[in-house]
């Protein structure tokens, strides 16, 4: 009897839970779906009665792409491609380097340094921007093509503060073999290249992850940087202008289309590299 009662109550909760979490899925894939069958709504404007659309077209996909009068899309989208590549690239070699260097040797103000990353990773970043913004304008570099130059700065600059992860990763490769290749001959510069990197697949997929990202989605420093400079737009301010009020009536579904497209590459991405990226946060947290 104990038996039986013990699986009736196993099997209860476990029906519990499954129902909560397929509320919760719902809840989250929701928003995700409205989207995606706003992009395919014909109806014009923001203003409709159905959740569904009466019917579909593909007009505002191709209105993005060839309506170039009001909104670049293609400007904006090759804009934001180009920022969040160098910056990925900056980045990435940024933070691997700033965790190799405090995994691997001890120096003067280290564990001060952690610590001063440790409280400033505390702050959001755009509490900055007015002071980055004036900056970058003293030394010219907010008008023109010049824009794109202070975005990658703005993005790529303070990035190694967020090198605890890859330090972790680190800090679980064998020291022993750092010092095996130091009696062979190579220096740290080679140690860090040609051994420490190849065995840190997963961590350096992570770092170019998420160094990706960042700039990808970004708007407020976008804003801030570009102001009126309308070539300079990144896709993130080209979708907050869609939904001004003199552009929301004809590009409300023009909005959502975007936003479906700009999520892609970073769905394929994640999807293509999901195992590189969880092996790394593993790593990271053994560390």
């Amino acid at each position: 009897m104990k038996e039986k009662s013990y699986k009736a109550a196993r099997t209860r909760n476990n029906i519990l839970i499954h129902i909560l979490l397929a509320v919760l899925a719902f809840i989250w894939v929701f928003p995700v779906l409205w989207v995606i069958m706003t992009s395919f709504r014909a109806e014009k404007g923001s203003y409709v009665s159905t959740f569904f659309p009466k019917s579909f077209t593909l007009d505002n996909y191709i209105k993005l792409f060839t309506d170039t009068s009001i909104l670049n899309f293609p400007k904006m989208f090759g804009n934001t491609l180009i920022i969040a590549i160098f910056s990925c690239l900056l980045s990435t070699f940024f933070v691997l380097s700033a965790a190799f260097c405090l995994s691997r040797m001890r120096f003067k103000m280290r564990k001060p340094y952690m610590n001063m990353a440790m409280i400033l990773g505390l702050f959001p970043g755009f509490m900055s921007m007015v002071a980055v913004y004036f900056i970058l304008k003293a030394v010219g570099l907010t008008e023109g093509s010049l824009i794109r130059l202070a975005l990658i700065l703005c993005y790529s600059g303070g990035s190694a503060l967020g090198f605890q992860i890859a330090k972790g990763f680190f800090d679980t490769t064998p020291y022993a073999i750092d010092e095996a290749a130091m009696i062979d001959g190579c220096t740290r510069w080679q140690v860090f290249t040609k051994i420490t990197l190849p065995l840190s697949k997963p961590i350096i997929i992570y770092t170019v992850l998420t160094s990706f990202i960042s700039p990808w989605v970004d708007f407020i420093f976008a804003k801030v940087i570009c102001r009126a400079n309308a070539d300079q737009y990144t896709v993130a301010i080209g979708l907050w202008k869609m939904l001004e009020k003199e552009y929301i009536d004809n590009w409300y579904t023009c909005f959502a289309a975007g936003a479906v497209l700009i999520s892609i590459p970073i769905a394929i991405l994640f999807l293509k590299m999901q195992k590189f990226y969880v092996n790394g946060m593993t790593g990271a947290v053994k560390g």
